[in-house]
């Protein structure tokens, strides 16, 4: 057997085993669990972080305001830093719309050490808390809730006894780009982080979705949210490991009727959205940002090579091997692109999404070696811990 032959076959073996060994990951049936009403229905604070989101807010926060929750509920809008009328906007719809009481609020500067969102969202517990609530939402500026998200959320929390409850919001796919782009996006997401295992009781696997976050008030006092997370870039991840290490339980799965409303209409603007955490993902290692590089050419890129190559070379073992492997690569991506309504012809095209995640994820790591870091909404995180630099 020629070297290539043996690394396309471990190619086939890593999809076999993906296939059945990583959690069924694959599968997007994970939606919210059982659950039934309380009782008597616990208070809620929901704290939306905001930096210049005027462009959002009129697709998003009116739908926040007009939960139906039978109980207590109040909204926490902290505007961090905008200069685009945030929080004057965020105000008039309130005005115009009603439901929910809406206070808007500004926390500063973020000092040392801080990531500006969670610098934002400790600003807004901290408001939340005067309130007793038991239960907090932090949910962002770009998510659009149905009207009854809060209630569902809160139900499933109490019936499952979770002390979060995370719901991936449905990311908007509408441009060419964004329909290459944007459903591998969630598929990788839980490739890392099977939803399945992060619900499990006594899995160490813990992850969230930061738009939609219902966490326990007691709990993120016992796990210090966020202020044991606050240099996080990746701030949804952070938060599901801090609850799981204080013995919190934490349940993510897909939305139904969670959606973000931000646009991504160009490769440009999906590339800073991936690039700006790729590198931090892999804790700024050389080591495994090497490894990550090899793990996607060798699961993603060597099947259609090798098609190509076994076909060009008239090696029918080396075609097959990466047409196998090609074949169940494209299965496992089918149902994400069926939740996000997206045609089965994309399913092939995954090497090539795959390509481009693994350029960005270089240029994350080498935009961190120029010393530019994670930037984000007009601040650039060179380093864990560092003081944001204003761009």
């Amino acid at each position: 057997m020629s070297a290539f032959l043996w690394i396309t076959v471990v190619s086939l073996a890593a999809w076999c085993w993906l296939l059945l060994g990583q959690g069924f990951f694959w599968r997007t049936d994970v939606r919210l669990p059982a659950r039934r009403e309380p009782a008597s229905w616990p208070s809620v604070c929901v704290v939306v972080p905001a930096r210049d989101e005027a462009g959002v807010l009129p697709a998003s926060l009116p739908s926040l305001l007009a939960q139906d929750y039978p109980g207590r509920a109040e909204v926490f809008l902290v505007d961090d830093g905008s200069t685009d009328g945030t929080g004057e906007l965020a105000r008039e719809l309130s005005g115009r719309h009603g439901g929910l009481p809406l206070t808007v609020t500004s926390p500063g500067e973020p000092p040392a050490g801080w990531t500006g969102k969670l610098w934002a969202v400790r600003h807004g517990i901290a408001l939340a808390r005067a309130r007793e609530p038991e239960y907090l939402l932090l949910t962002d500026a770009d998510i659009a809730h149905a009207p009854d998200s809060l209630r569902e959320l809160v139900a499933a929390a109490g019936t499952g006894g979770f002390d979060v409850v995370s719901q991936m919001a449905r990311l908007r796919v509408e441009s060419r780009w964004e329909r290459l782009v944007v459903p591998a996006f969630v598929y990788f997401f839980a490739q890392l982080y099977p939803f399945r295992w992060i619900g499990r009781t006594g899995s160490r696997t813990a992850a969230a979705a930061g738009g939609c976050v219902l966490l326990r008030t007691a709990m993120a006092e016992r796990a210090r949210i966020p202020d044991a997370i606050r240099h996080a870039v990746i701030d949804d991840v952070s938060l599901a490991r801090a609850v799981k290490g204080a013995g919190g339980r934490v349940w993510l799965g897909l939305a139904d009727r969670v959606d973000s409303v931000r646009p991504y209409p160009r490769l440009h603007d999906l590339w800073r959205m991936v690039s700006r955490s790729a590198y931090a993902q892999l804790r700024h290692n050389p080591l495994l940002l090497l490894g990550t590089v090899a793990g996607l050419a060798l699961v993603y890129l060597v099947p259609p090579v090798a098609v190509v190559r076994g076909a060009a070379a008239g090696s029918a073992a080396t075609a097959l091997a990466g047409a196998l492997a090609w074949a169940v690569m494209a299965g496992t991506y089918a149902p994400m692109l069926r939740y996000y309504r997206q045609p089965l012809w994309l399913a092939p095209l995954l090497p090539y999404t795959a390509f481009l995640y693994l350029l960005m994820t270089v240029d994350s790591a080498v935009q961190h070696y120029r010393g530019r870091g994670a930037a984000w909404k007009g601040r650039t995180y060179t380093r864990p811990g560092a003081l944001p630099d204003e761009g």
